[in-house]
């Protein structure tokens, strides 16, 4: 028989765990705190990090806006000097030269004026006055430089929205532009595109004729950011995106743009209004989204013709472009810039070379833009591989856009995965892949496919040709030019196949 004292020592013992049991379980969920707290504060550090990072590159881009006046001011006195070291005779067969020199000096004083005014109306969505001290830490996973080329036959880059009804949407998606080791290719050399931005989590919402920016985080007005202390000489490589930028606002909002945008853009809208002959019926417009827009006409086109637009754009040397002429143009024509001063060759005249161009050739405004027209600015991959992108778009086109990317199998692979089912592809560009000629970057990738493969490659992920042609056209070039750089671009319309 056993009392009820041993009972309960019996039951005591039953119940309780070994004391060394208790010491260890407590220890174990110690350490898992400790690892939470310790991971959580590396995720801070490396945000931390990254938005340094960012101020660090859009003061670089900044700067090189900045810069853009002296550095063409030193290309025009090179070009004096030349002319100093001829003999008195061969100067005097030139004579029109020192008159010519004055000339460029006041185009490159316009050119300045507009790049200013320009600045003064961004408003930047980081703090600028970050710096990467303290902030770096060789255990640090840095965010991976980013490399776009800047092209004179693609200079895409990033915008707001802009006019009445319209959204801007800022996604912080790896938008930075690692400008230190971005390749300029937008010039008529063998390569031609764009650059980069990354910003907070927003959305703009319109009011009136312009762009209402909240941005939030900024501690800088729109004006002290311009401080000289703000400021850094940067390589002339980033003064070129500049020059670069210059031409493309002729490509997209100069009526001596027209030609290229009738060549480009032309069929693409009309593809797009025979393919959805019924859009204006719907109750919700379908949905287009384009990937590299740019300065953002192509995007606001589409927008006229009745579609819910969305450009995407990875460059803040564009984006801070489209910005001012979306949202703060008043009216047709209102600047004057001179696009081909920086350089002397293959010129038919001076006249030619010095000739001014007025833009916008539309007030954006006024344009009958769709309610829902937005500009998002990133990274094409990691903006729409979020989910809520998934089976959300009834188009997607992609002008001079493809050949961007390191891999481009993932650039179709992504489009396939933001088309609804029986959505279709507009394609229209080269094949001019701009990470072909780096060097020096062991770790660099670029997958260049031919025309065939990315056909082959983008079957397997359930598109199908409807329609294939080549177009001929140029990109960014001086129409009075003796050199003109022409492409036979791949032209398509694939559609997604339904899901069985």
């Amino acid at each position: 028989m056993i009392s009820s004292s041993e009972m309960t020592v019996t039951a005591a013992e039953t119940e309780l765990p070994p004391a060394p049991e208790i010491v260890t379980a407590m220890a174990t969920e110690t350490e898992r705190a400790r690892e939470v707290d310790d991971e959580e504060e590396k995720i801070l550090r490396q945000k931390k990090l990254e938005e340094a990072l960012e101020a660090k590159s859009l003061r670089r881009i900044i700067s090189a806006y900045l810069n853009y006046p002296e550095a063409s001011d030193e290309d025009l006195k090179k070009w004096e000097r030349s002319f100093r070291k001829l003999s008195p005779a061969h100067k005097a067969l030139v004579p029109h030269y020192p008159l010519k020199f004055q000339r460029l000096r006041r185009c490159i004083s316009a050119n300045s004026y507009f790049i200013f005014n320009m600045l003064q109306a961004f408003e930047p969505p980081i703090d600028l006055s970050q710096d990467l001290d303290g902030c770096e830490d060789s255990n640090l996973d840095c965010a991976p430089n980013e490399k776009y080329i800047l092209d004179g036959r693609h200079d895409s880059s990033c915008q707001p929205a802009l006019t009445n009804n319209c959204t801007y949407q800022e996604e912080s998606k790896s938008m930075r532009d690692s400008d230190v080791q971005r390749k300029d290719a937008n010039d008529h050399s063998p390569k031609n595109e764009s650059a980069d931005i990354r910003i907070n989590d927003k959305t703009c919402g319109c009011d009136g004729d312009h762009l209402n920016h909240d941005h939030g985080s900024a501690s800088l007005s729109s004006h002290d950011w311009l401080d000289p202390s703000l400021q850094t000489h940067v390589p002339l490589v980033d003064v070129d995106k500049v020059r670069c930028i210059i031409r493309n606002i002729v490509r997209d909002w100069a009526a001596e743009g027209q030609r290229e945008r009738d060549q480009c853009y032309k069929p693409i809208l009309e593809e797009l209004d025979s393919l959805f002959p019924d859009r204006q019926k719907e109750s919700t417009p379908p949905a287009c989204l384009v990937p590299g827009a740019g300065l953002g006409r192509l995007a606001l086109e589409i927008s006229c013709l009745g579609f819910i637009s969305q450009g995407n754009e990875f460059s803040y040397y564009m984006m801070i472009c489209s910005s001012f002429i979306l949202n703060y143009a008043q009216v047709p024509g209102e600047w004057t810039i001179y696009p081909w001063i920086h350089s002397n060759c293959n010129s038919l005249s001076d006249n030619d070379q010095l000739r001014p161009v007025s833009i916008p050739d539309i007030h954006p405004a006024s344009a009958g833009i769709t309610e829902g027209f937005s500009m998002c600015g990133g990274d094409f991959i990691e903006v729409y591989n979020e989910s809520s992108h998934a089976g959300t778009w009834d188009a997607v086109v992609t002008c001079f856009f493809i050949d961007t990317a390191h891999n481009i199998i993932e650039y179709i692979e992504t489009i396939s995965k933001i088309l609804k089912d029986g959505g279709v592809w507009i394609n229209l560009g080269p094949l001019l892949y701009h990470f072909a000629d780096t060097y020096g970057h062991e770790n660099e990738m670029s997958i260049e496919l031919s025309l065939e493969d990315v056909k082959r490659v983008a079957s397997q992920y359930g598109f199908e040709i409807e329609k294939e042609r080549t177009i001929e056209t140029t990109y960014t070039t001086n129409p009075r030019s003796m050199m003109q750089n022409r492409y036979y671009a791949a032209f398509w319309t694939m559609r997604k196949k339904c899901a069985k």
